[in-house]
């Protein structure tokens, strides 16, 4: 690629286009140009017209700045765009492209042809650990995006998150010293950013300069653009001291955030100590919010005043830089990265664009190649002729025919024994398949009770904290356990299948025989054979949660497993044998009207009962234990004259969260009834495998 004369970093905010040019100055970059356009309205507030106002900015900017010759980096927020850090198993590099696609098809929430998609590496040169981080965006947005610059012949080389930008200018800059926080303060969202060294971590939380603005409108009953005037100017305001008293509750929400960040990443790294936190955004002019920072986390809390690259030669650009340093940081990040100095590499421009780009760089070279390629091709074909003439000459025709006729005569012997050698290791390479075939279909069961359990995950809460678990509404918790499993092995799993049966008939089925009207009929006289049918199981899950939504375990646990399944048989077939061709909810009854569950949970807390007895054991004349009924037939087990750090048994009461505890009975218990289809014709297995797969053992809560 041909060397750019200069790169253009834009960030598109809520209240302005900001814009850094940078110059290739000796080894270093220097900042050349910068421009701040505001907008006529404040995006956030737009509505329908905040693409119009997008175009006139940028139409503006071309008007403004020269852009032929020239690269542009672009930002995109971390809002819309999506970002997972994964730690990588020990592999061999070659392979790591491979997992990180089976990662980011995990873990990106839609399928990749939806999404444009990047992956970059980190690790520590001192440590063996290879950590990934893996982002993407969906496409139609990513192409909104890069529209309004191409349309105005803006030459866009990279498409890179805000946050990452960020990153990249503290990178190049040298000011990623040790674990630092960044808190980069936006209009809607703060993205929080943990650069360690060469890894970096992010989270976007949803407390923003809006929520400033607009607690400032209800306090003072003002209208959003006066209210954010008012929050920009709060420093020199005489109404400073009640401006600080109304934002106090909104410093109190964006502390608590990021305290939580903090306590979330410290939990997987936990060698990490962040030394000090770096402000961004512009909301950081606000009196005090820094200090308030700094004493609510007990870090030291620090600005950025200048950039490497140091300031415009013109002194009234200089002054437009450090008027809004607070806010240029990712433009200055996505210039660097333009450059091809940036420590984050991974862009989301779209294949297509960069690959067009590609071919236009090389066009030059094609016509130097076809050039070549025509010389060559002459004289190969005029040294063809030439030997050809020199063969049949009468002069050397005797002597070069009896060199030919012994080379012939040898090629013909070595095919005879070529032959033989092939046909001599039939029957071990026979052999051979069949042991291997041993191996078949032994896989299916682990793989599917993995899938069973990372679908029973995914999309539910991920914390196990009981402080954190209770903040939620019990009915409305996005929990799932599974507590029980058991299948029927069906030789013919076709008549089960999606449409051919409904969920009502699947119910009946699975309790009993196939009903006649679902059986395959046998073959007519002299008609041709009935294909090979399917084989499968039917699976039946047992699970419980405190969710009370009719439809949650079918939009969680039941579409992540069909989701799961078909995408890794879309890459590879043989790595998951199977699929869910149908599913039906058999059972779904609360625990206090389930005859079984009572049972259990009264089993259970008999079992604890006796635990602390045996511990416990009562003295000489003291009156033993005894059981008390609640209305329903519920039972609580009261231990008299116990100390008060054993509390009353109950039965009903949720065993993982401290006193006092919640009440499970209306919490559901599920039974889900599975179609597992096993994919024969997709490997060529059924011919190798001639016995189904035996049942697995049946899995008792």
């Amino acid at each position: 690629m041909a060397t750019p004369r200069f790169a253009w970093g834009i960030d598109i905010g809520n209240r302005a286009l900001k814009a850094i040019r940078l110059v290739r100055d000796g080894e270093r970059l220097r900042v050349d140009d910068v421009d701040v356009i505001e907008h006529e309205q404040i995006l956030s507030t737009a509505g329908d017209n905040r693409e119009s106002l997008i175009h006139t900015a940028l139409a503006n900017f071309v008007a403004r700045h020269e852009v032929k010759g020239g690269i542009f980096g672009i930002g995109v927020s971390g809002q819309a765009s999506f970002a997972r850090f994964i730690k990588l198993p020990p592999v061999e590099p070659k392979k790591i492209p491979e997992i990180v696609r089976f990662e980011a098809i995990q873990q990106i929430p839609f399928p990749l042809d939806d999404v444009e998609w990047a992956y970059q590496l980190f690790q520590n040169p001192d440590s063996p650990d290879v950590e990934v981080g893996i982002f993407a965006m969906r496409k139609d947005l990513v192409r909104a995006v890069i529209k309004n610059y191409t349309d105005l012949d803006m030459n866009v080389q990279a498409v890179q998150m805000n946050p990452l930008a960020v990153y990249n200018h503290l990178y190049y800059d040298q000011r990623v010293d040790g674990c630092i926080m960044v808190v980069d303060i936006g209009a809607e969202n703060t993205d929080l950013i943990i650069a360690d060294g060469e890894t970096v971590w992010l989270r976007n939380i949803p407390v923003g300069g809006n929520a400033f603005t607009e607690a400032l409108s209800k306090q003072f009953k003002l209208n959003f653009v006066k209210a954010e005037e008012l929050k920009r100017n709060a420093a020199t305001s005489k109404y400073a001291r009640q401006i600080l008293q109304t934002l106090r509750p909104v410093f109190d929400d964006l502390v608590g955030e990021i305290q939580r960040s903090i306590g979330f990443y410290a939990s997987g790294h936990r060698d990490s100590r962040i030394k000090n936190i770096v402000a961004m955004g512009s909301t950081f002019r606000l009196p005090q919010l820094q200090k308030y920072l700094q004493n609510k986390l007990q870090l030291e809390v620090v600005r950025i005043d200048n950039f490497a690259g140091g300031a415009p030669a013109d002194s009234k650009m200089a002054l437009i830089l450090s008027e809004n340093m607070l806010s240029m940081s990712a433009a200055y990040g996505l210039a660097v990265q333009a450059m091809g100095e940036a420590k984050i590499e991974s862009s989301l421009l779209p294949q297509a664009i960069k690959r067009a780009k590609m071919w236009r760089e090389k066009t030059k070279w094609f016509a130097a190649a076809a050039a070549i390629f025509v010389v060559g091709t002459v004289a190969a074909f005029g040294r063809q002729h030439y030997d050809d003439a020199q063969f049949h000459s009468p002069d050397n025709f005797n002597v070069n025919v009896k060199p030919s006729d012994n080379a012939l005569g040898d090629a013909i012997k070595a095919n005879k024994q070529w032959a033989d050698l092939q046909g001599a290791g039939h029957d071990d390479e026979q052999r051979c398949a069949n042991y291997a075939s041993l191996a078949f279909y032994h896989d299916v069961w682990p793989l599917l009770l993995i899938d069973l359990n990372d679908a029973a995950q995914l999309g539910m809460a991920s914390t196990t904290n009981s402080a954190e678990i209770v903040k939620t509404k019990r009915a409305e918790r996005k929990e799932m356990t599974l507590t029980g499993l058991s299948c029927r092995y069906v030789h013919n799993i076709d008549p089960y299948i999606f449409p051919k049966m409904s969920e009502e008939e699947l119910r009946t089925a699975a309790a009993g025989e196939l009903p006649k009207t679902m059986e395959t009929p046998p073959p007519k006289k002299g008609a041709p054979p009935p294909p090979t049918p399917k084989r499968g199981y039917l699976l039946t899950v047992n699970c419980t949660t405190p969710n009370t939504a009719t439809d949650f375990i079918e939009k969680t646990f039941l579409a992540t497993l069909r989701q799961m399944t078909e995408q890794a048989a879309q890459k590879d077939p043989t790595k998951r044998p199977y699929f869910v061709g149908n599913s039906a909810i058999a059972l779904r009854q609360q625990f206090q009207a389930d005859r079984l569950m009572s049972t259990k949970l009264n089993m259970r807390s008999s079992s604890r009962l006796l635990k602390w007895e045996a511990a416990n054991p009562a003295a000489p004349g003291e009156t033993p234990v005894a059981p008390s009924a609640l209305p329903g037939g519920d039972v609580i087990y009261k231990l008299p004259d116990v100390p008060a750090t054993m509390p009353s048994i109950n039965a009903w009461l949720d065993p993982r969260l401290p006193s006092p505890s919640e009440d499970m009975r209306n919490d559901y218990s599920y039974s889900v009834i599975l179609v597992i289809v096993l994919r024969d014709e997709g490997a060529g297995l059924a011919a190798a495998s001639p016995t189904p797969a035996a049942p697995p053992p049946k899995i008792r809560p």
